[in-house]
Order: structure tokens, then C-alpha cells, then sequence
């Protein structure tokens, strides 16, 4: 898919009118995630690395990220042949992840269990009310570029094309939702989750990639106009109980099950979840794949998917241009999978079994 002018003008022409056909077209089908009761999670992140190979370094992310409406992180513990082993937090985003050293003599290990909670939300985008505002220095956070999402250049010409006819918050908001969801594409051949380089998919017209690709594209276009917006890095724990395949896990095994999200901060609503990713996620690979937007699980999902979440899903932090505490190596773009250092060289964490890590997780029910 090549993304033009033209095709600009005829997604921004049709913004206005998309509304009629996934209404009619989702009521066939329910996906309705809304706060109710709490669920109960434990997922365990094991790390083995081979022996003698020279110093070695890893960090695990932690599912620390914190809003009380809707995930409580409830602690990690760990257990480890390292002889470094501590709870480290990026100081800028406050990025929990557990920083573990080895000499080398031994064949590195390390198993961390983390514990949490999550339940539904969903944010009634008719009801305006007093939400907590962002200080000076959360707008300022939210607002501001990092290395691959600025912005200013193509990302603000583009937003501003989107966001013409846009006169409030929520108009805007929703103009460059929908623009998403018509003009990207998920691409299966990306690895892990993509970079989110948006300069680089606007400039070459190619508006594919993943999550951390199409929900980056998201936030820098928010943030160009002024909207404070996020990624949240997490990964998916559970199966969907509204019936779709390609929006939970299928298995205990959950390693390749990375998945970020956005957030856009509006006035008189506060954080709005959104996630236009996981709607061509739908498109893609929801049975039998490659799905019209008119499929009544497509509608649902690009209905339901501007203001709400089904929580199967952890949240590890908000944190870009990670800067990994006792390496000598580049930052990463986003903490969302487990990274480690042999002897100065940085492993793929793409790979988790050459790597070697295994994160699994299940739910935990009351006694």
C-alpha cells in the first residue's frame, strides 16, 4: 500500500461519512469492554543465557505503569544465580525493570514473577467532567518529541492536513484515528512489534508496520497538534472474551505477545484509550484474514477501539529512547521485551529462543 495526496483527500473527505457504516455494521457483533470486575494475573519471565560466554547483562521489564482505574501493578520477585540483581527505573518516564550482572563463569539465569491486576475500561466520550489535569511537566512530557516520533516536518503537515476541518479536542482526535485505521496497513513480514520510525513511513508513503509502528504514527501526530498523547508497552496475558483470535493469547506461552498501545489526553475526558493498530490487527488476521472495514468484526473493533480496552493485557511502562543502566550500547526505542549484553554485544531480543528468555502468565482466581 502507497499512501498519496490523493488518497489524503479521499480518507479526509470520507472521515465525516465513515461513522454510518461501522455503527450499523458492529451491531453483529458485541465487543463492549467496560470497567467491571477486577482480574487477577501472575506472569513469569525466565531468563537463561549460555555459559562462559563472557560479562553478561540483562534487564527484564516490569508491568509497573500504574492508573488505578484500570491496572494495579502488585510487585515482582526474582530468582537468580546473578551477582547483580536490582530494581532500576528510567529516570525519565519512571520505567521499572529488573537491571541483572553475571561474570561469566556460571550460565546466567534468572526467573521474575510479577503480579497485577487489570479490568476493563472505557471512557463514555459524551460525559464531560473534571478528569485530573497534567501538570506542566506532563505536558511538556507528552507534548514533546523523542528520537523517532518528532514533532514538526512531514508529522505536523500531515496532522494539520487530517485535523483541518477539526475544531475541537475530540474532533481532532478522532480525524486522525480514523485516518489510521483507513491508510495504514499491518504488515506480517514486520519484525517483532516495528521501531515506530514515523518520518520514515510518512516520507516513503509506506504506512505499514505493527503496533509500536502504527500507534507511534498516532502519538506523534497528536502530539504535533498539541495533544499530549503516549504509547503504552505491555503484552498480551489472556484470550479475549469477546471472541477475537487476533486480540488475545492462545496459549500459557506468551514471549511474542508484545503489544503497545495509546493514550490521548483530551479536555474534560482525560486519558482516552485508542489503539488503531489492533484494528488493522483485526483486518489482517481475524478468521479467515484480510478482512473488509465493512466486516461486522472490523467495525466493532474500529468502533469500540477509540475509547476503550479489553484489559487481557499488561502495561510495562510509557518509556521511549531507553537507555539501559550499565551498558555501553545504544538506548532502545521502547522497553517491551527482555534485553541482554554478552561481552558488550547486545543480544536480539526479537529472538526469544536463541536468546534464550520464556515469559508465560495465567490468572489467578480467589480462594
Amino acid at each position: 500500500m502507497t499512501w498519496n495526496r490523493r488518497n489524503f483527500l479521499q480518507a479526509g473527505l470520507s472521515t465525516s461519512l465513515i461513522a454510518a457504516l461501522p455503527r450499523g455494521a458492529a451491531a453483529q457483533h458485541v465487543f463492549t469492554p467496560k470497567p467491571d470486575a477486577w482480574r487477577n494475573f501472575e506472569m513469569v519471565t525466565r531468563v537463561e543465557l549460555a555459559k562462559g560466554q563472557g560479562a553478561t547483562q540483562a534487564w527484564v521489564p516490569l508491568p509497573s505503569f500504574s492508573e488505578p482505574e484500570w491496572t494495579r501493578p502488585m510487585g515482582s520477585t526474582w530468582q537468580t544465580n546473578a551477582r547483580v540483581a536490582a530494581l532500576v527505573r528510567d529516570p525519565k518516564y519512571g520505567a521499572e525493570m529488573l537491571h541483572l550482572a553475571w561474570d561469566g563463569g556460571e550460565a546466567p539465569m534468572a526467573e521474575v514473577t510479577s503480579k497485577f491486576a487489570t479490568r476493563d475500561r472505557a471512557v463514555d466520550l459524551a460525559k464531560v467532567g473534571t478528569p485530573t489535569p497534567l501538570s506542566a511537566d506532563e505536558r511538556k512530557l507528552y507534548t514533546g518529541a523523542t528520537e523517532l516520533i518528532p514533532t514538526e516536518g512531514i508529522v505536523k503537515q500531515t496532522a494539520d492536513m487530517i485535523t483541518a476541518r477539526a475544531r475541537s479536542e475530540h474532533a481532532k482526535a478522532r480525524a486522525m484515528y480514523e485516518w489510521i485505521v483507513d491508510n495504514t496497513f499491518r504488515n506480517p513480514k514486520t519484525r517483532g512489534c516495528g521501531v515506530g520510525d514515523i518520518v520514515a513511513m510518512l516520507k516513503s508513503g509506506d504506512l505499514s508496520g505493527k503496533c509500536a509502528d502504527l500507534n507511534a504514527l498516532y502519538v506523534g501526530l497528536a502530539r504535533s497538534v498539541g495533544l499530549p498523547a503516549r504509547d503504552v508497552y505491555g503484552i498480551r496475558v489472556a484470550p479475549s472474551k469477546f471472541g477475537y483470535r487476533s486480540l488475545g493469547t492462545s496459549s500459557p506461552i506468551i514471549s511474542k505477545a508484545q503489544h503497545c498501545r495509546a493514550e490521548v489526553y483530551l479536555t474534560g475526558l482525560g486519558w482516552v484509550p485508542v489503539d488503531p493498530a489492533d484494528v488493522r490487527k483485526v483486518v489482517l488476521e481475524e478468521p479467515p484474514g484480510n478482512l473488509p472495514l465493512s466486516d461486522a468484526k472490523v467495525a466493532a473493533a474500529r468502533t469500540t477501539l477509540f475509547g476503550a480496552w479489553e484489559m487481557n493485557w499488561a502495561a510495562y511502562n510509557v518509556a521511549h529512547d531507553v537507555k539501559l543502566p550499565g551498558s555501553t550500547g545504544p538506548a532502545v526505542e521502547f522497553l517491551m521485551y527482555p534485553q541482554a549484553e554478552v561481552a558488550g554485544a547486545r543480544l536480539d531480543s526479537l529472538d526469544p529462543d536463541t536468546f534464550k528468555y520464556v515469559i508465560t502468565s495465567k490468572e489467578l482466581t480467589s480462594s
